[in-house]
């Protein structure tokens, strides 16, 4: 499975949005990528939750969501991405990823788990919290993808319960917020998460200014094997199974485990 990492800078307009995403799922396409993961919050470019970003939240069923399934049924590429996702009744939304396929439009739906209450940020005073159901995991070429969000990646827990899901590559679409120590950080923990688990991952960044920028793809030994660095465009790895079981023979951590993460309960 080949897999294009597609870095852009989302902005209020979400038509100009869908357009930019539109246009890098072709680059990604002539690249022949079975898959393309865009940035958490694709939809809109978020500085701040205001009540005027807040409100404008989508269904599943909105504009945004149907032209992403048009623009994955045009281009024969499955697309990862993220939107801000109204809530009936709800003042506040969900931060959410979606995966829209060739096929069948929209086929899975992730919403973030662990809220960016840090760094003097507190999203939960606008955003809801996803359930805690376990992974959300969807194949394609054969390849299973698992999905977390951004803040999820300072959580290796998460990313331990694909493992144990048999996911082979797990992707982290993320609007991660400059700051000190923050590209560092970034760069590190999606290393260290593919390497404690030996699969691949792919951490999808808003670019810089909205975002740190530095998307990277890492495989299973914790090689960065494709990287966009501060502006808009695509890289393209292939996924391959048999690199995982080859890392997994010389280095077998899930296997010398002693004991494994619990399942938290749904709420």
């Amino acid at each position: 499975m080949k897999l294009s990492i597609c870095q852009m800078v989302s902005t209020e307009d979400i038509a100009a949005n869908l357009a930019e995403i539109d246009r890098l799922a072709q680059v990604a396409s002539t690249e022949d990528a079975d898959l393309a993961v865009f940035p958490e919050f694709a939809m809109i470019g978020v500085t701040a939750l205001t009540p005027e970003v807040l409100a404008k939240a989508q269904p599943l069923d909105g504009s945004f969501v149907s032209g992403l399934a048009a623009t994955a049924k045009r281009t024969g590429v499955t697309i990862v991405a993220g939107i801000l996702e109204e809530i009936p009744g709800e003042q506040r939304a969900y931060n959410s990823l979606v995966v829209l396929t060739p096929a069948d439009g929209l086929a899975a739906v992730y919403r973030k788990t662990h809220l960016y209450d840090a760094f003097g940020f507190k999203e939960s005073d606008n955003i809801c919290a996803g359930p805690l159901d376990g992974p959300v995991t969807i194949d394609v070429a054969g390849v299973r993808v698992g999905m977390l969000t951004c803040y999820d990646l300072r959580f290796p827990e998460a990313s331990r319960q694909h493992a144990d899901a048999g996911v082979d590559v797990l992707v982290y679409p993320a609007a991660w917020v400059p700051g000190p120590r923050k590209e560092d950080h970034w760069q590190t923990l999606a290393r260290a998460r593919a390497i404690e688990n030996t699969f691949y991952v792919a951490a999808v960044s808003q670019g810089p200014t909205l975002g740190t920028g530095g998307s990277l793809i890492v495989d299973p030994m914790g090689l960065i094997l494709g990287e966009v660095g501060e502006r808009s465009g695509v890289a393209t790895t292939a996924i391959k199974p048999e690199r995982i079981a080859e890392v997994r023979a010389t280095n077998p951590s899930l296997a010398n485990r002693r004991f494994t993460v619990a399942a938290a309960p749904g709420v």
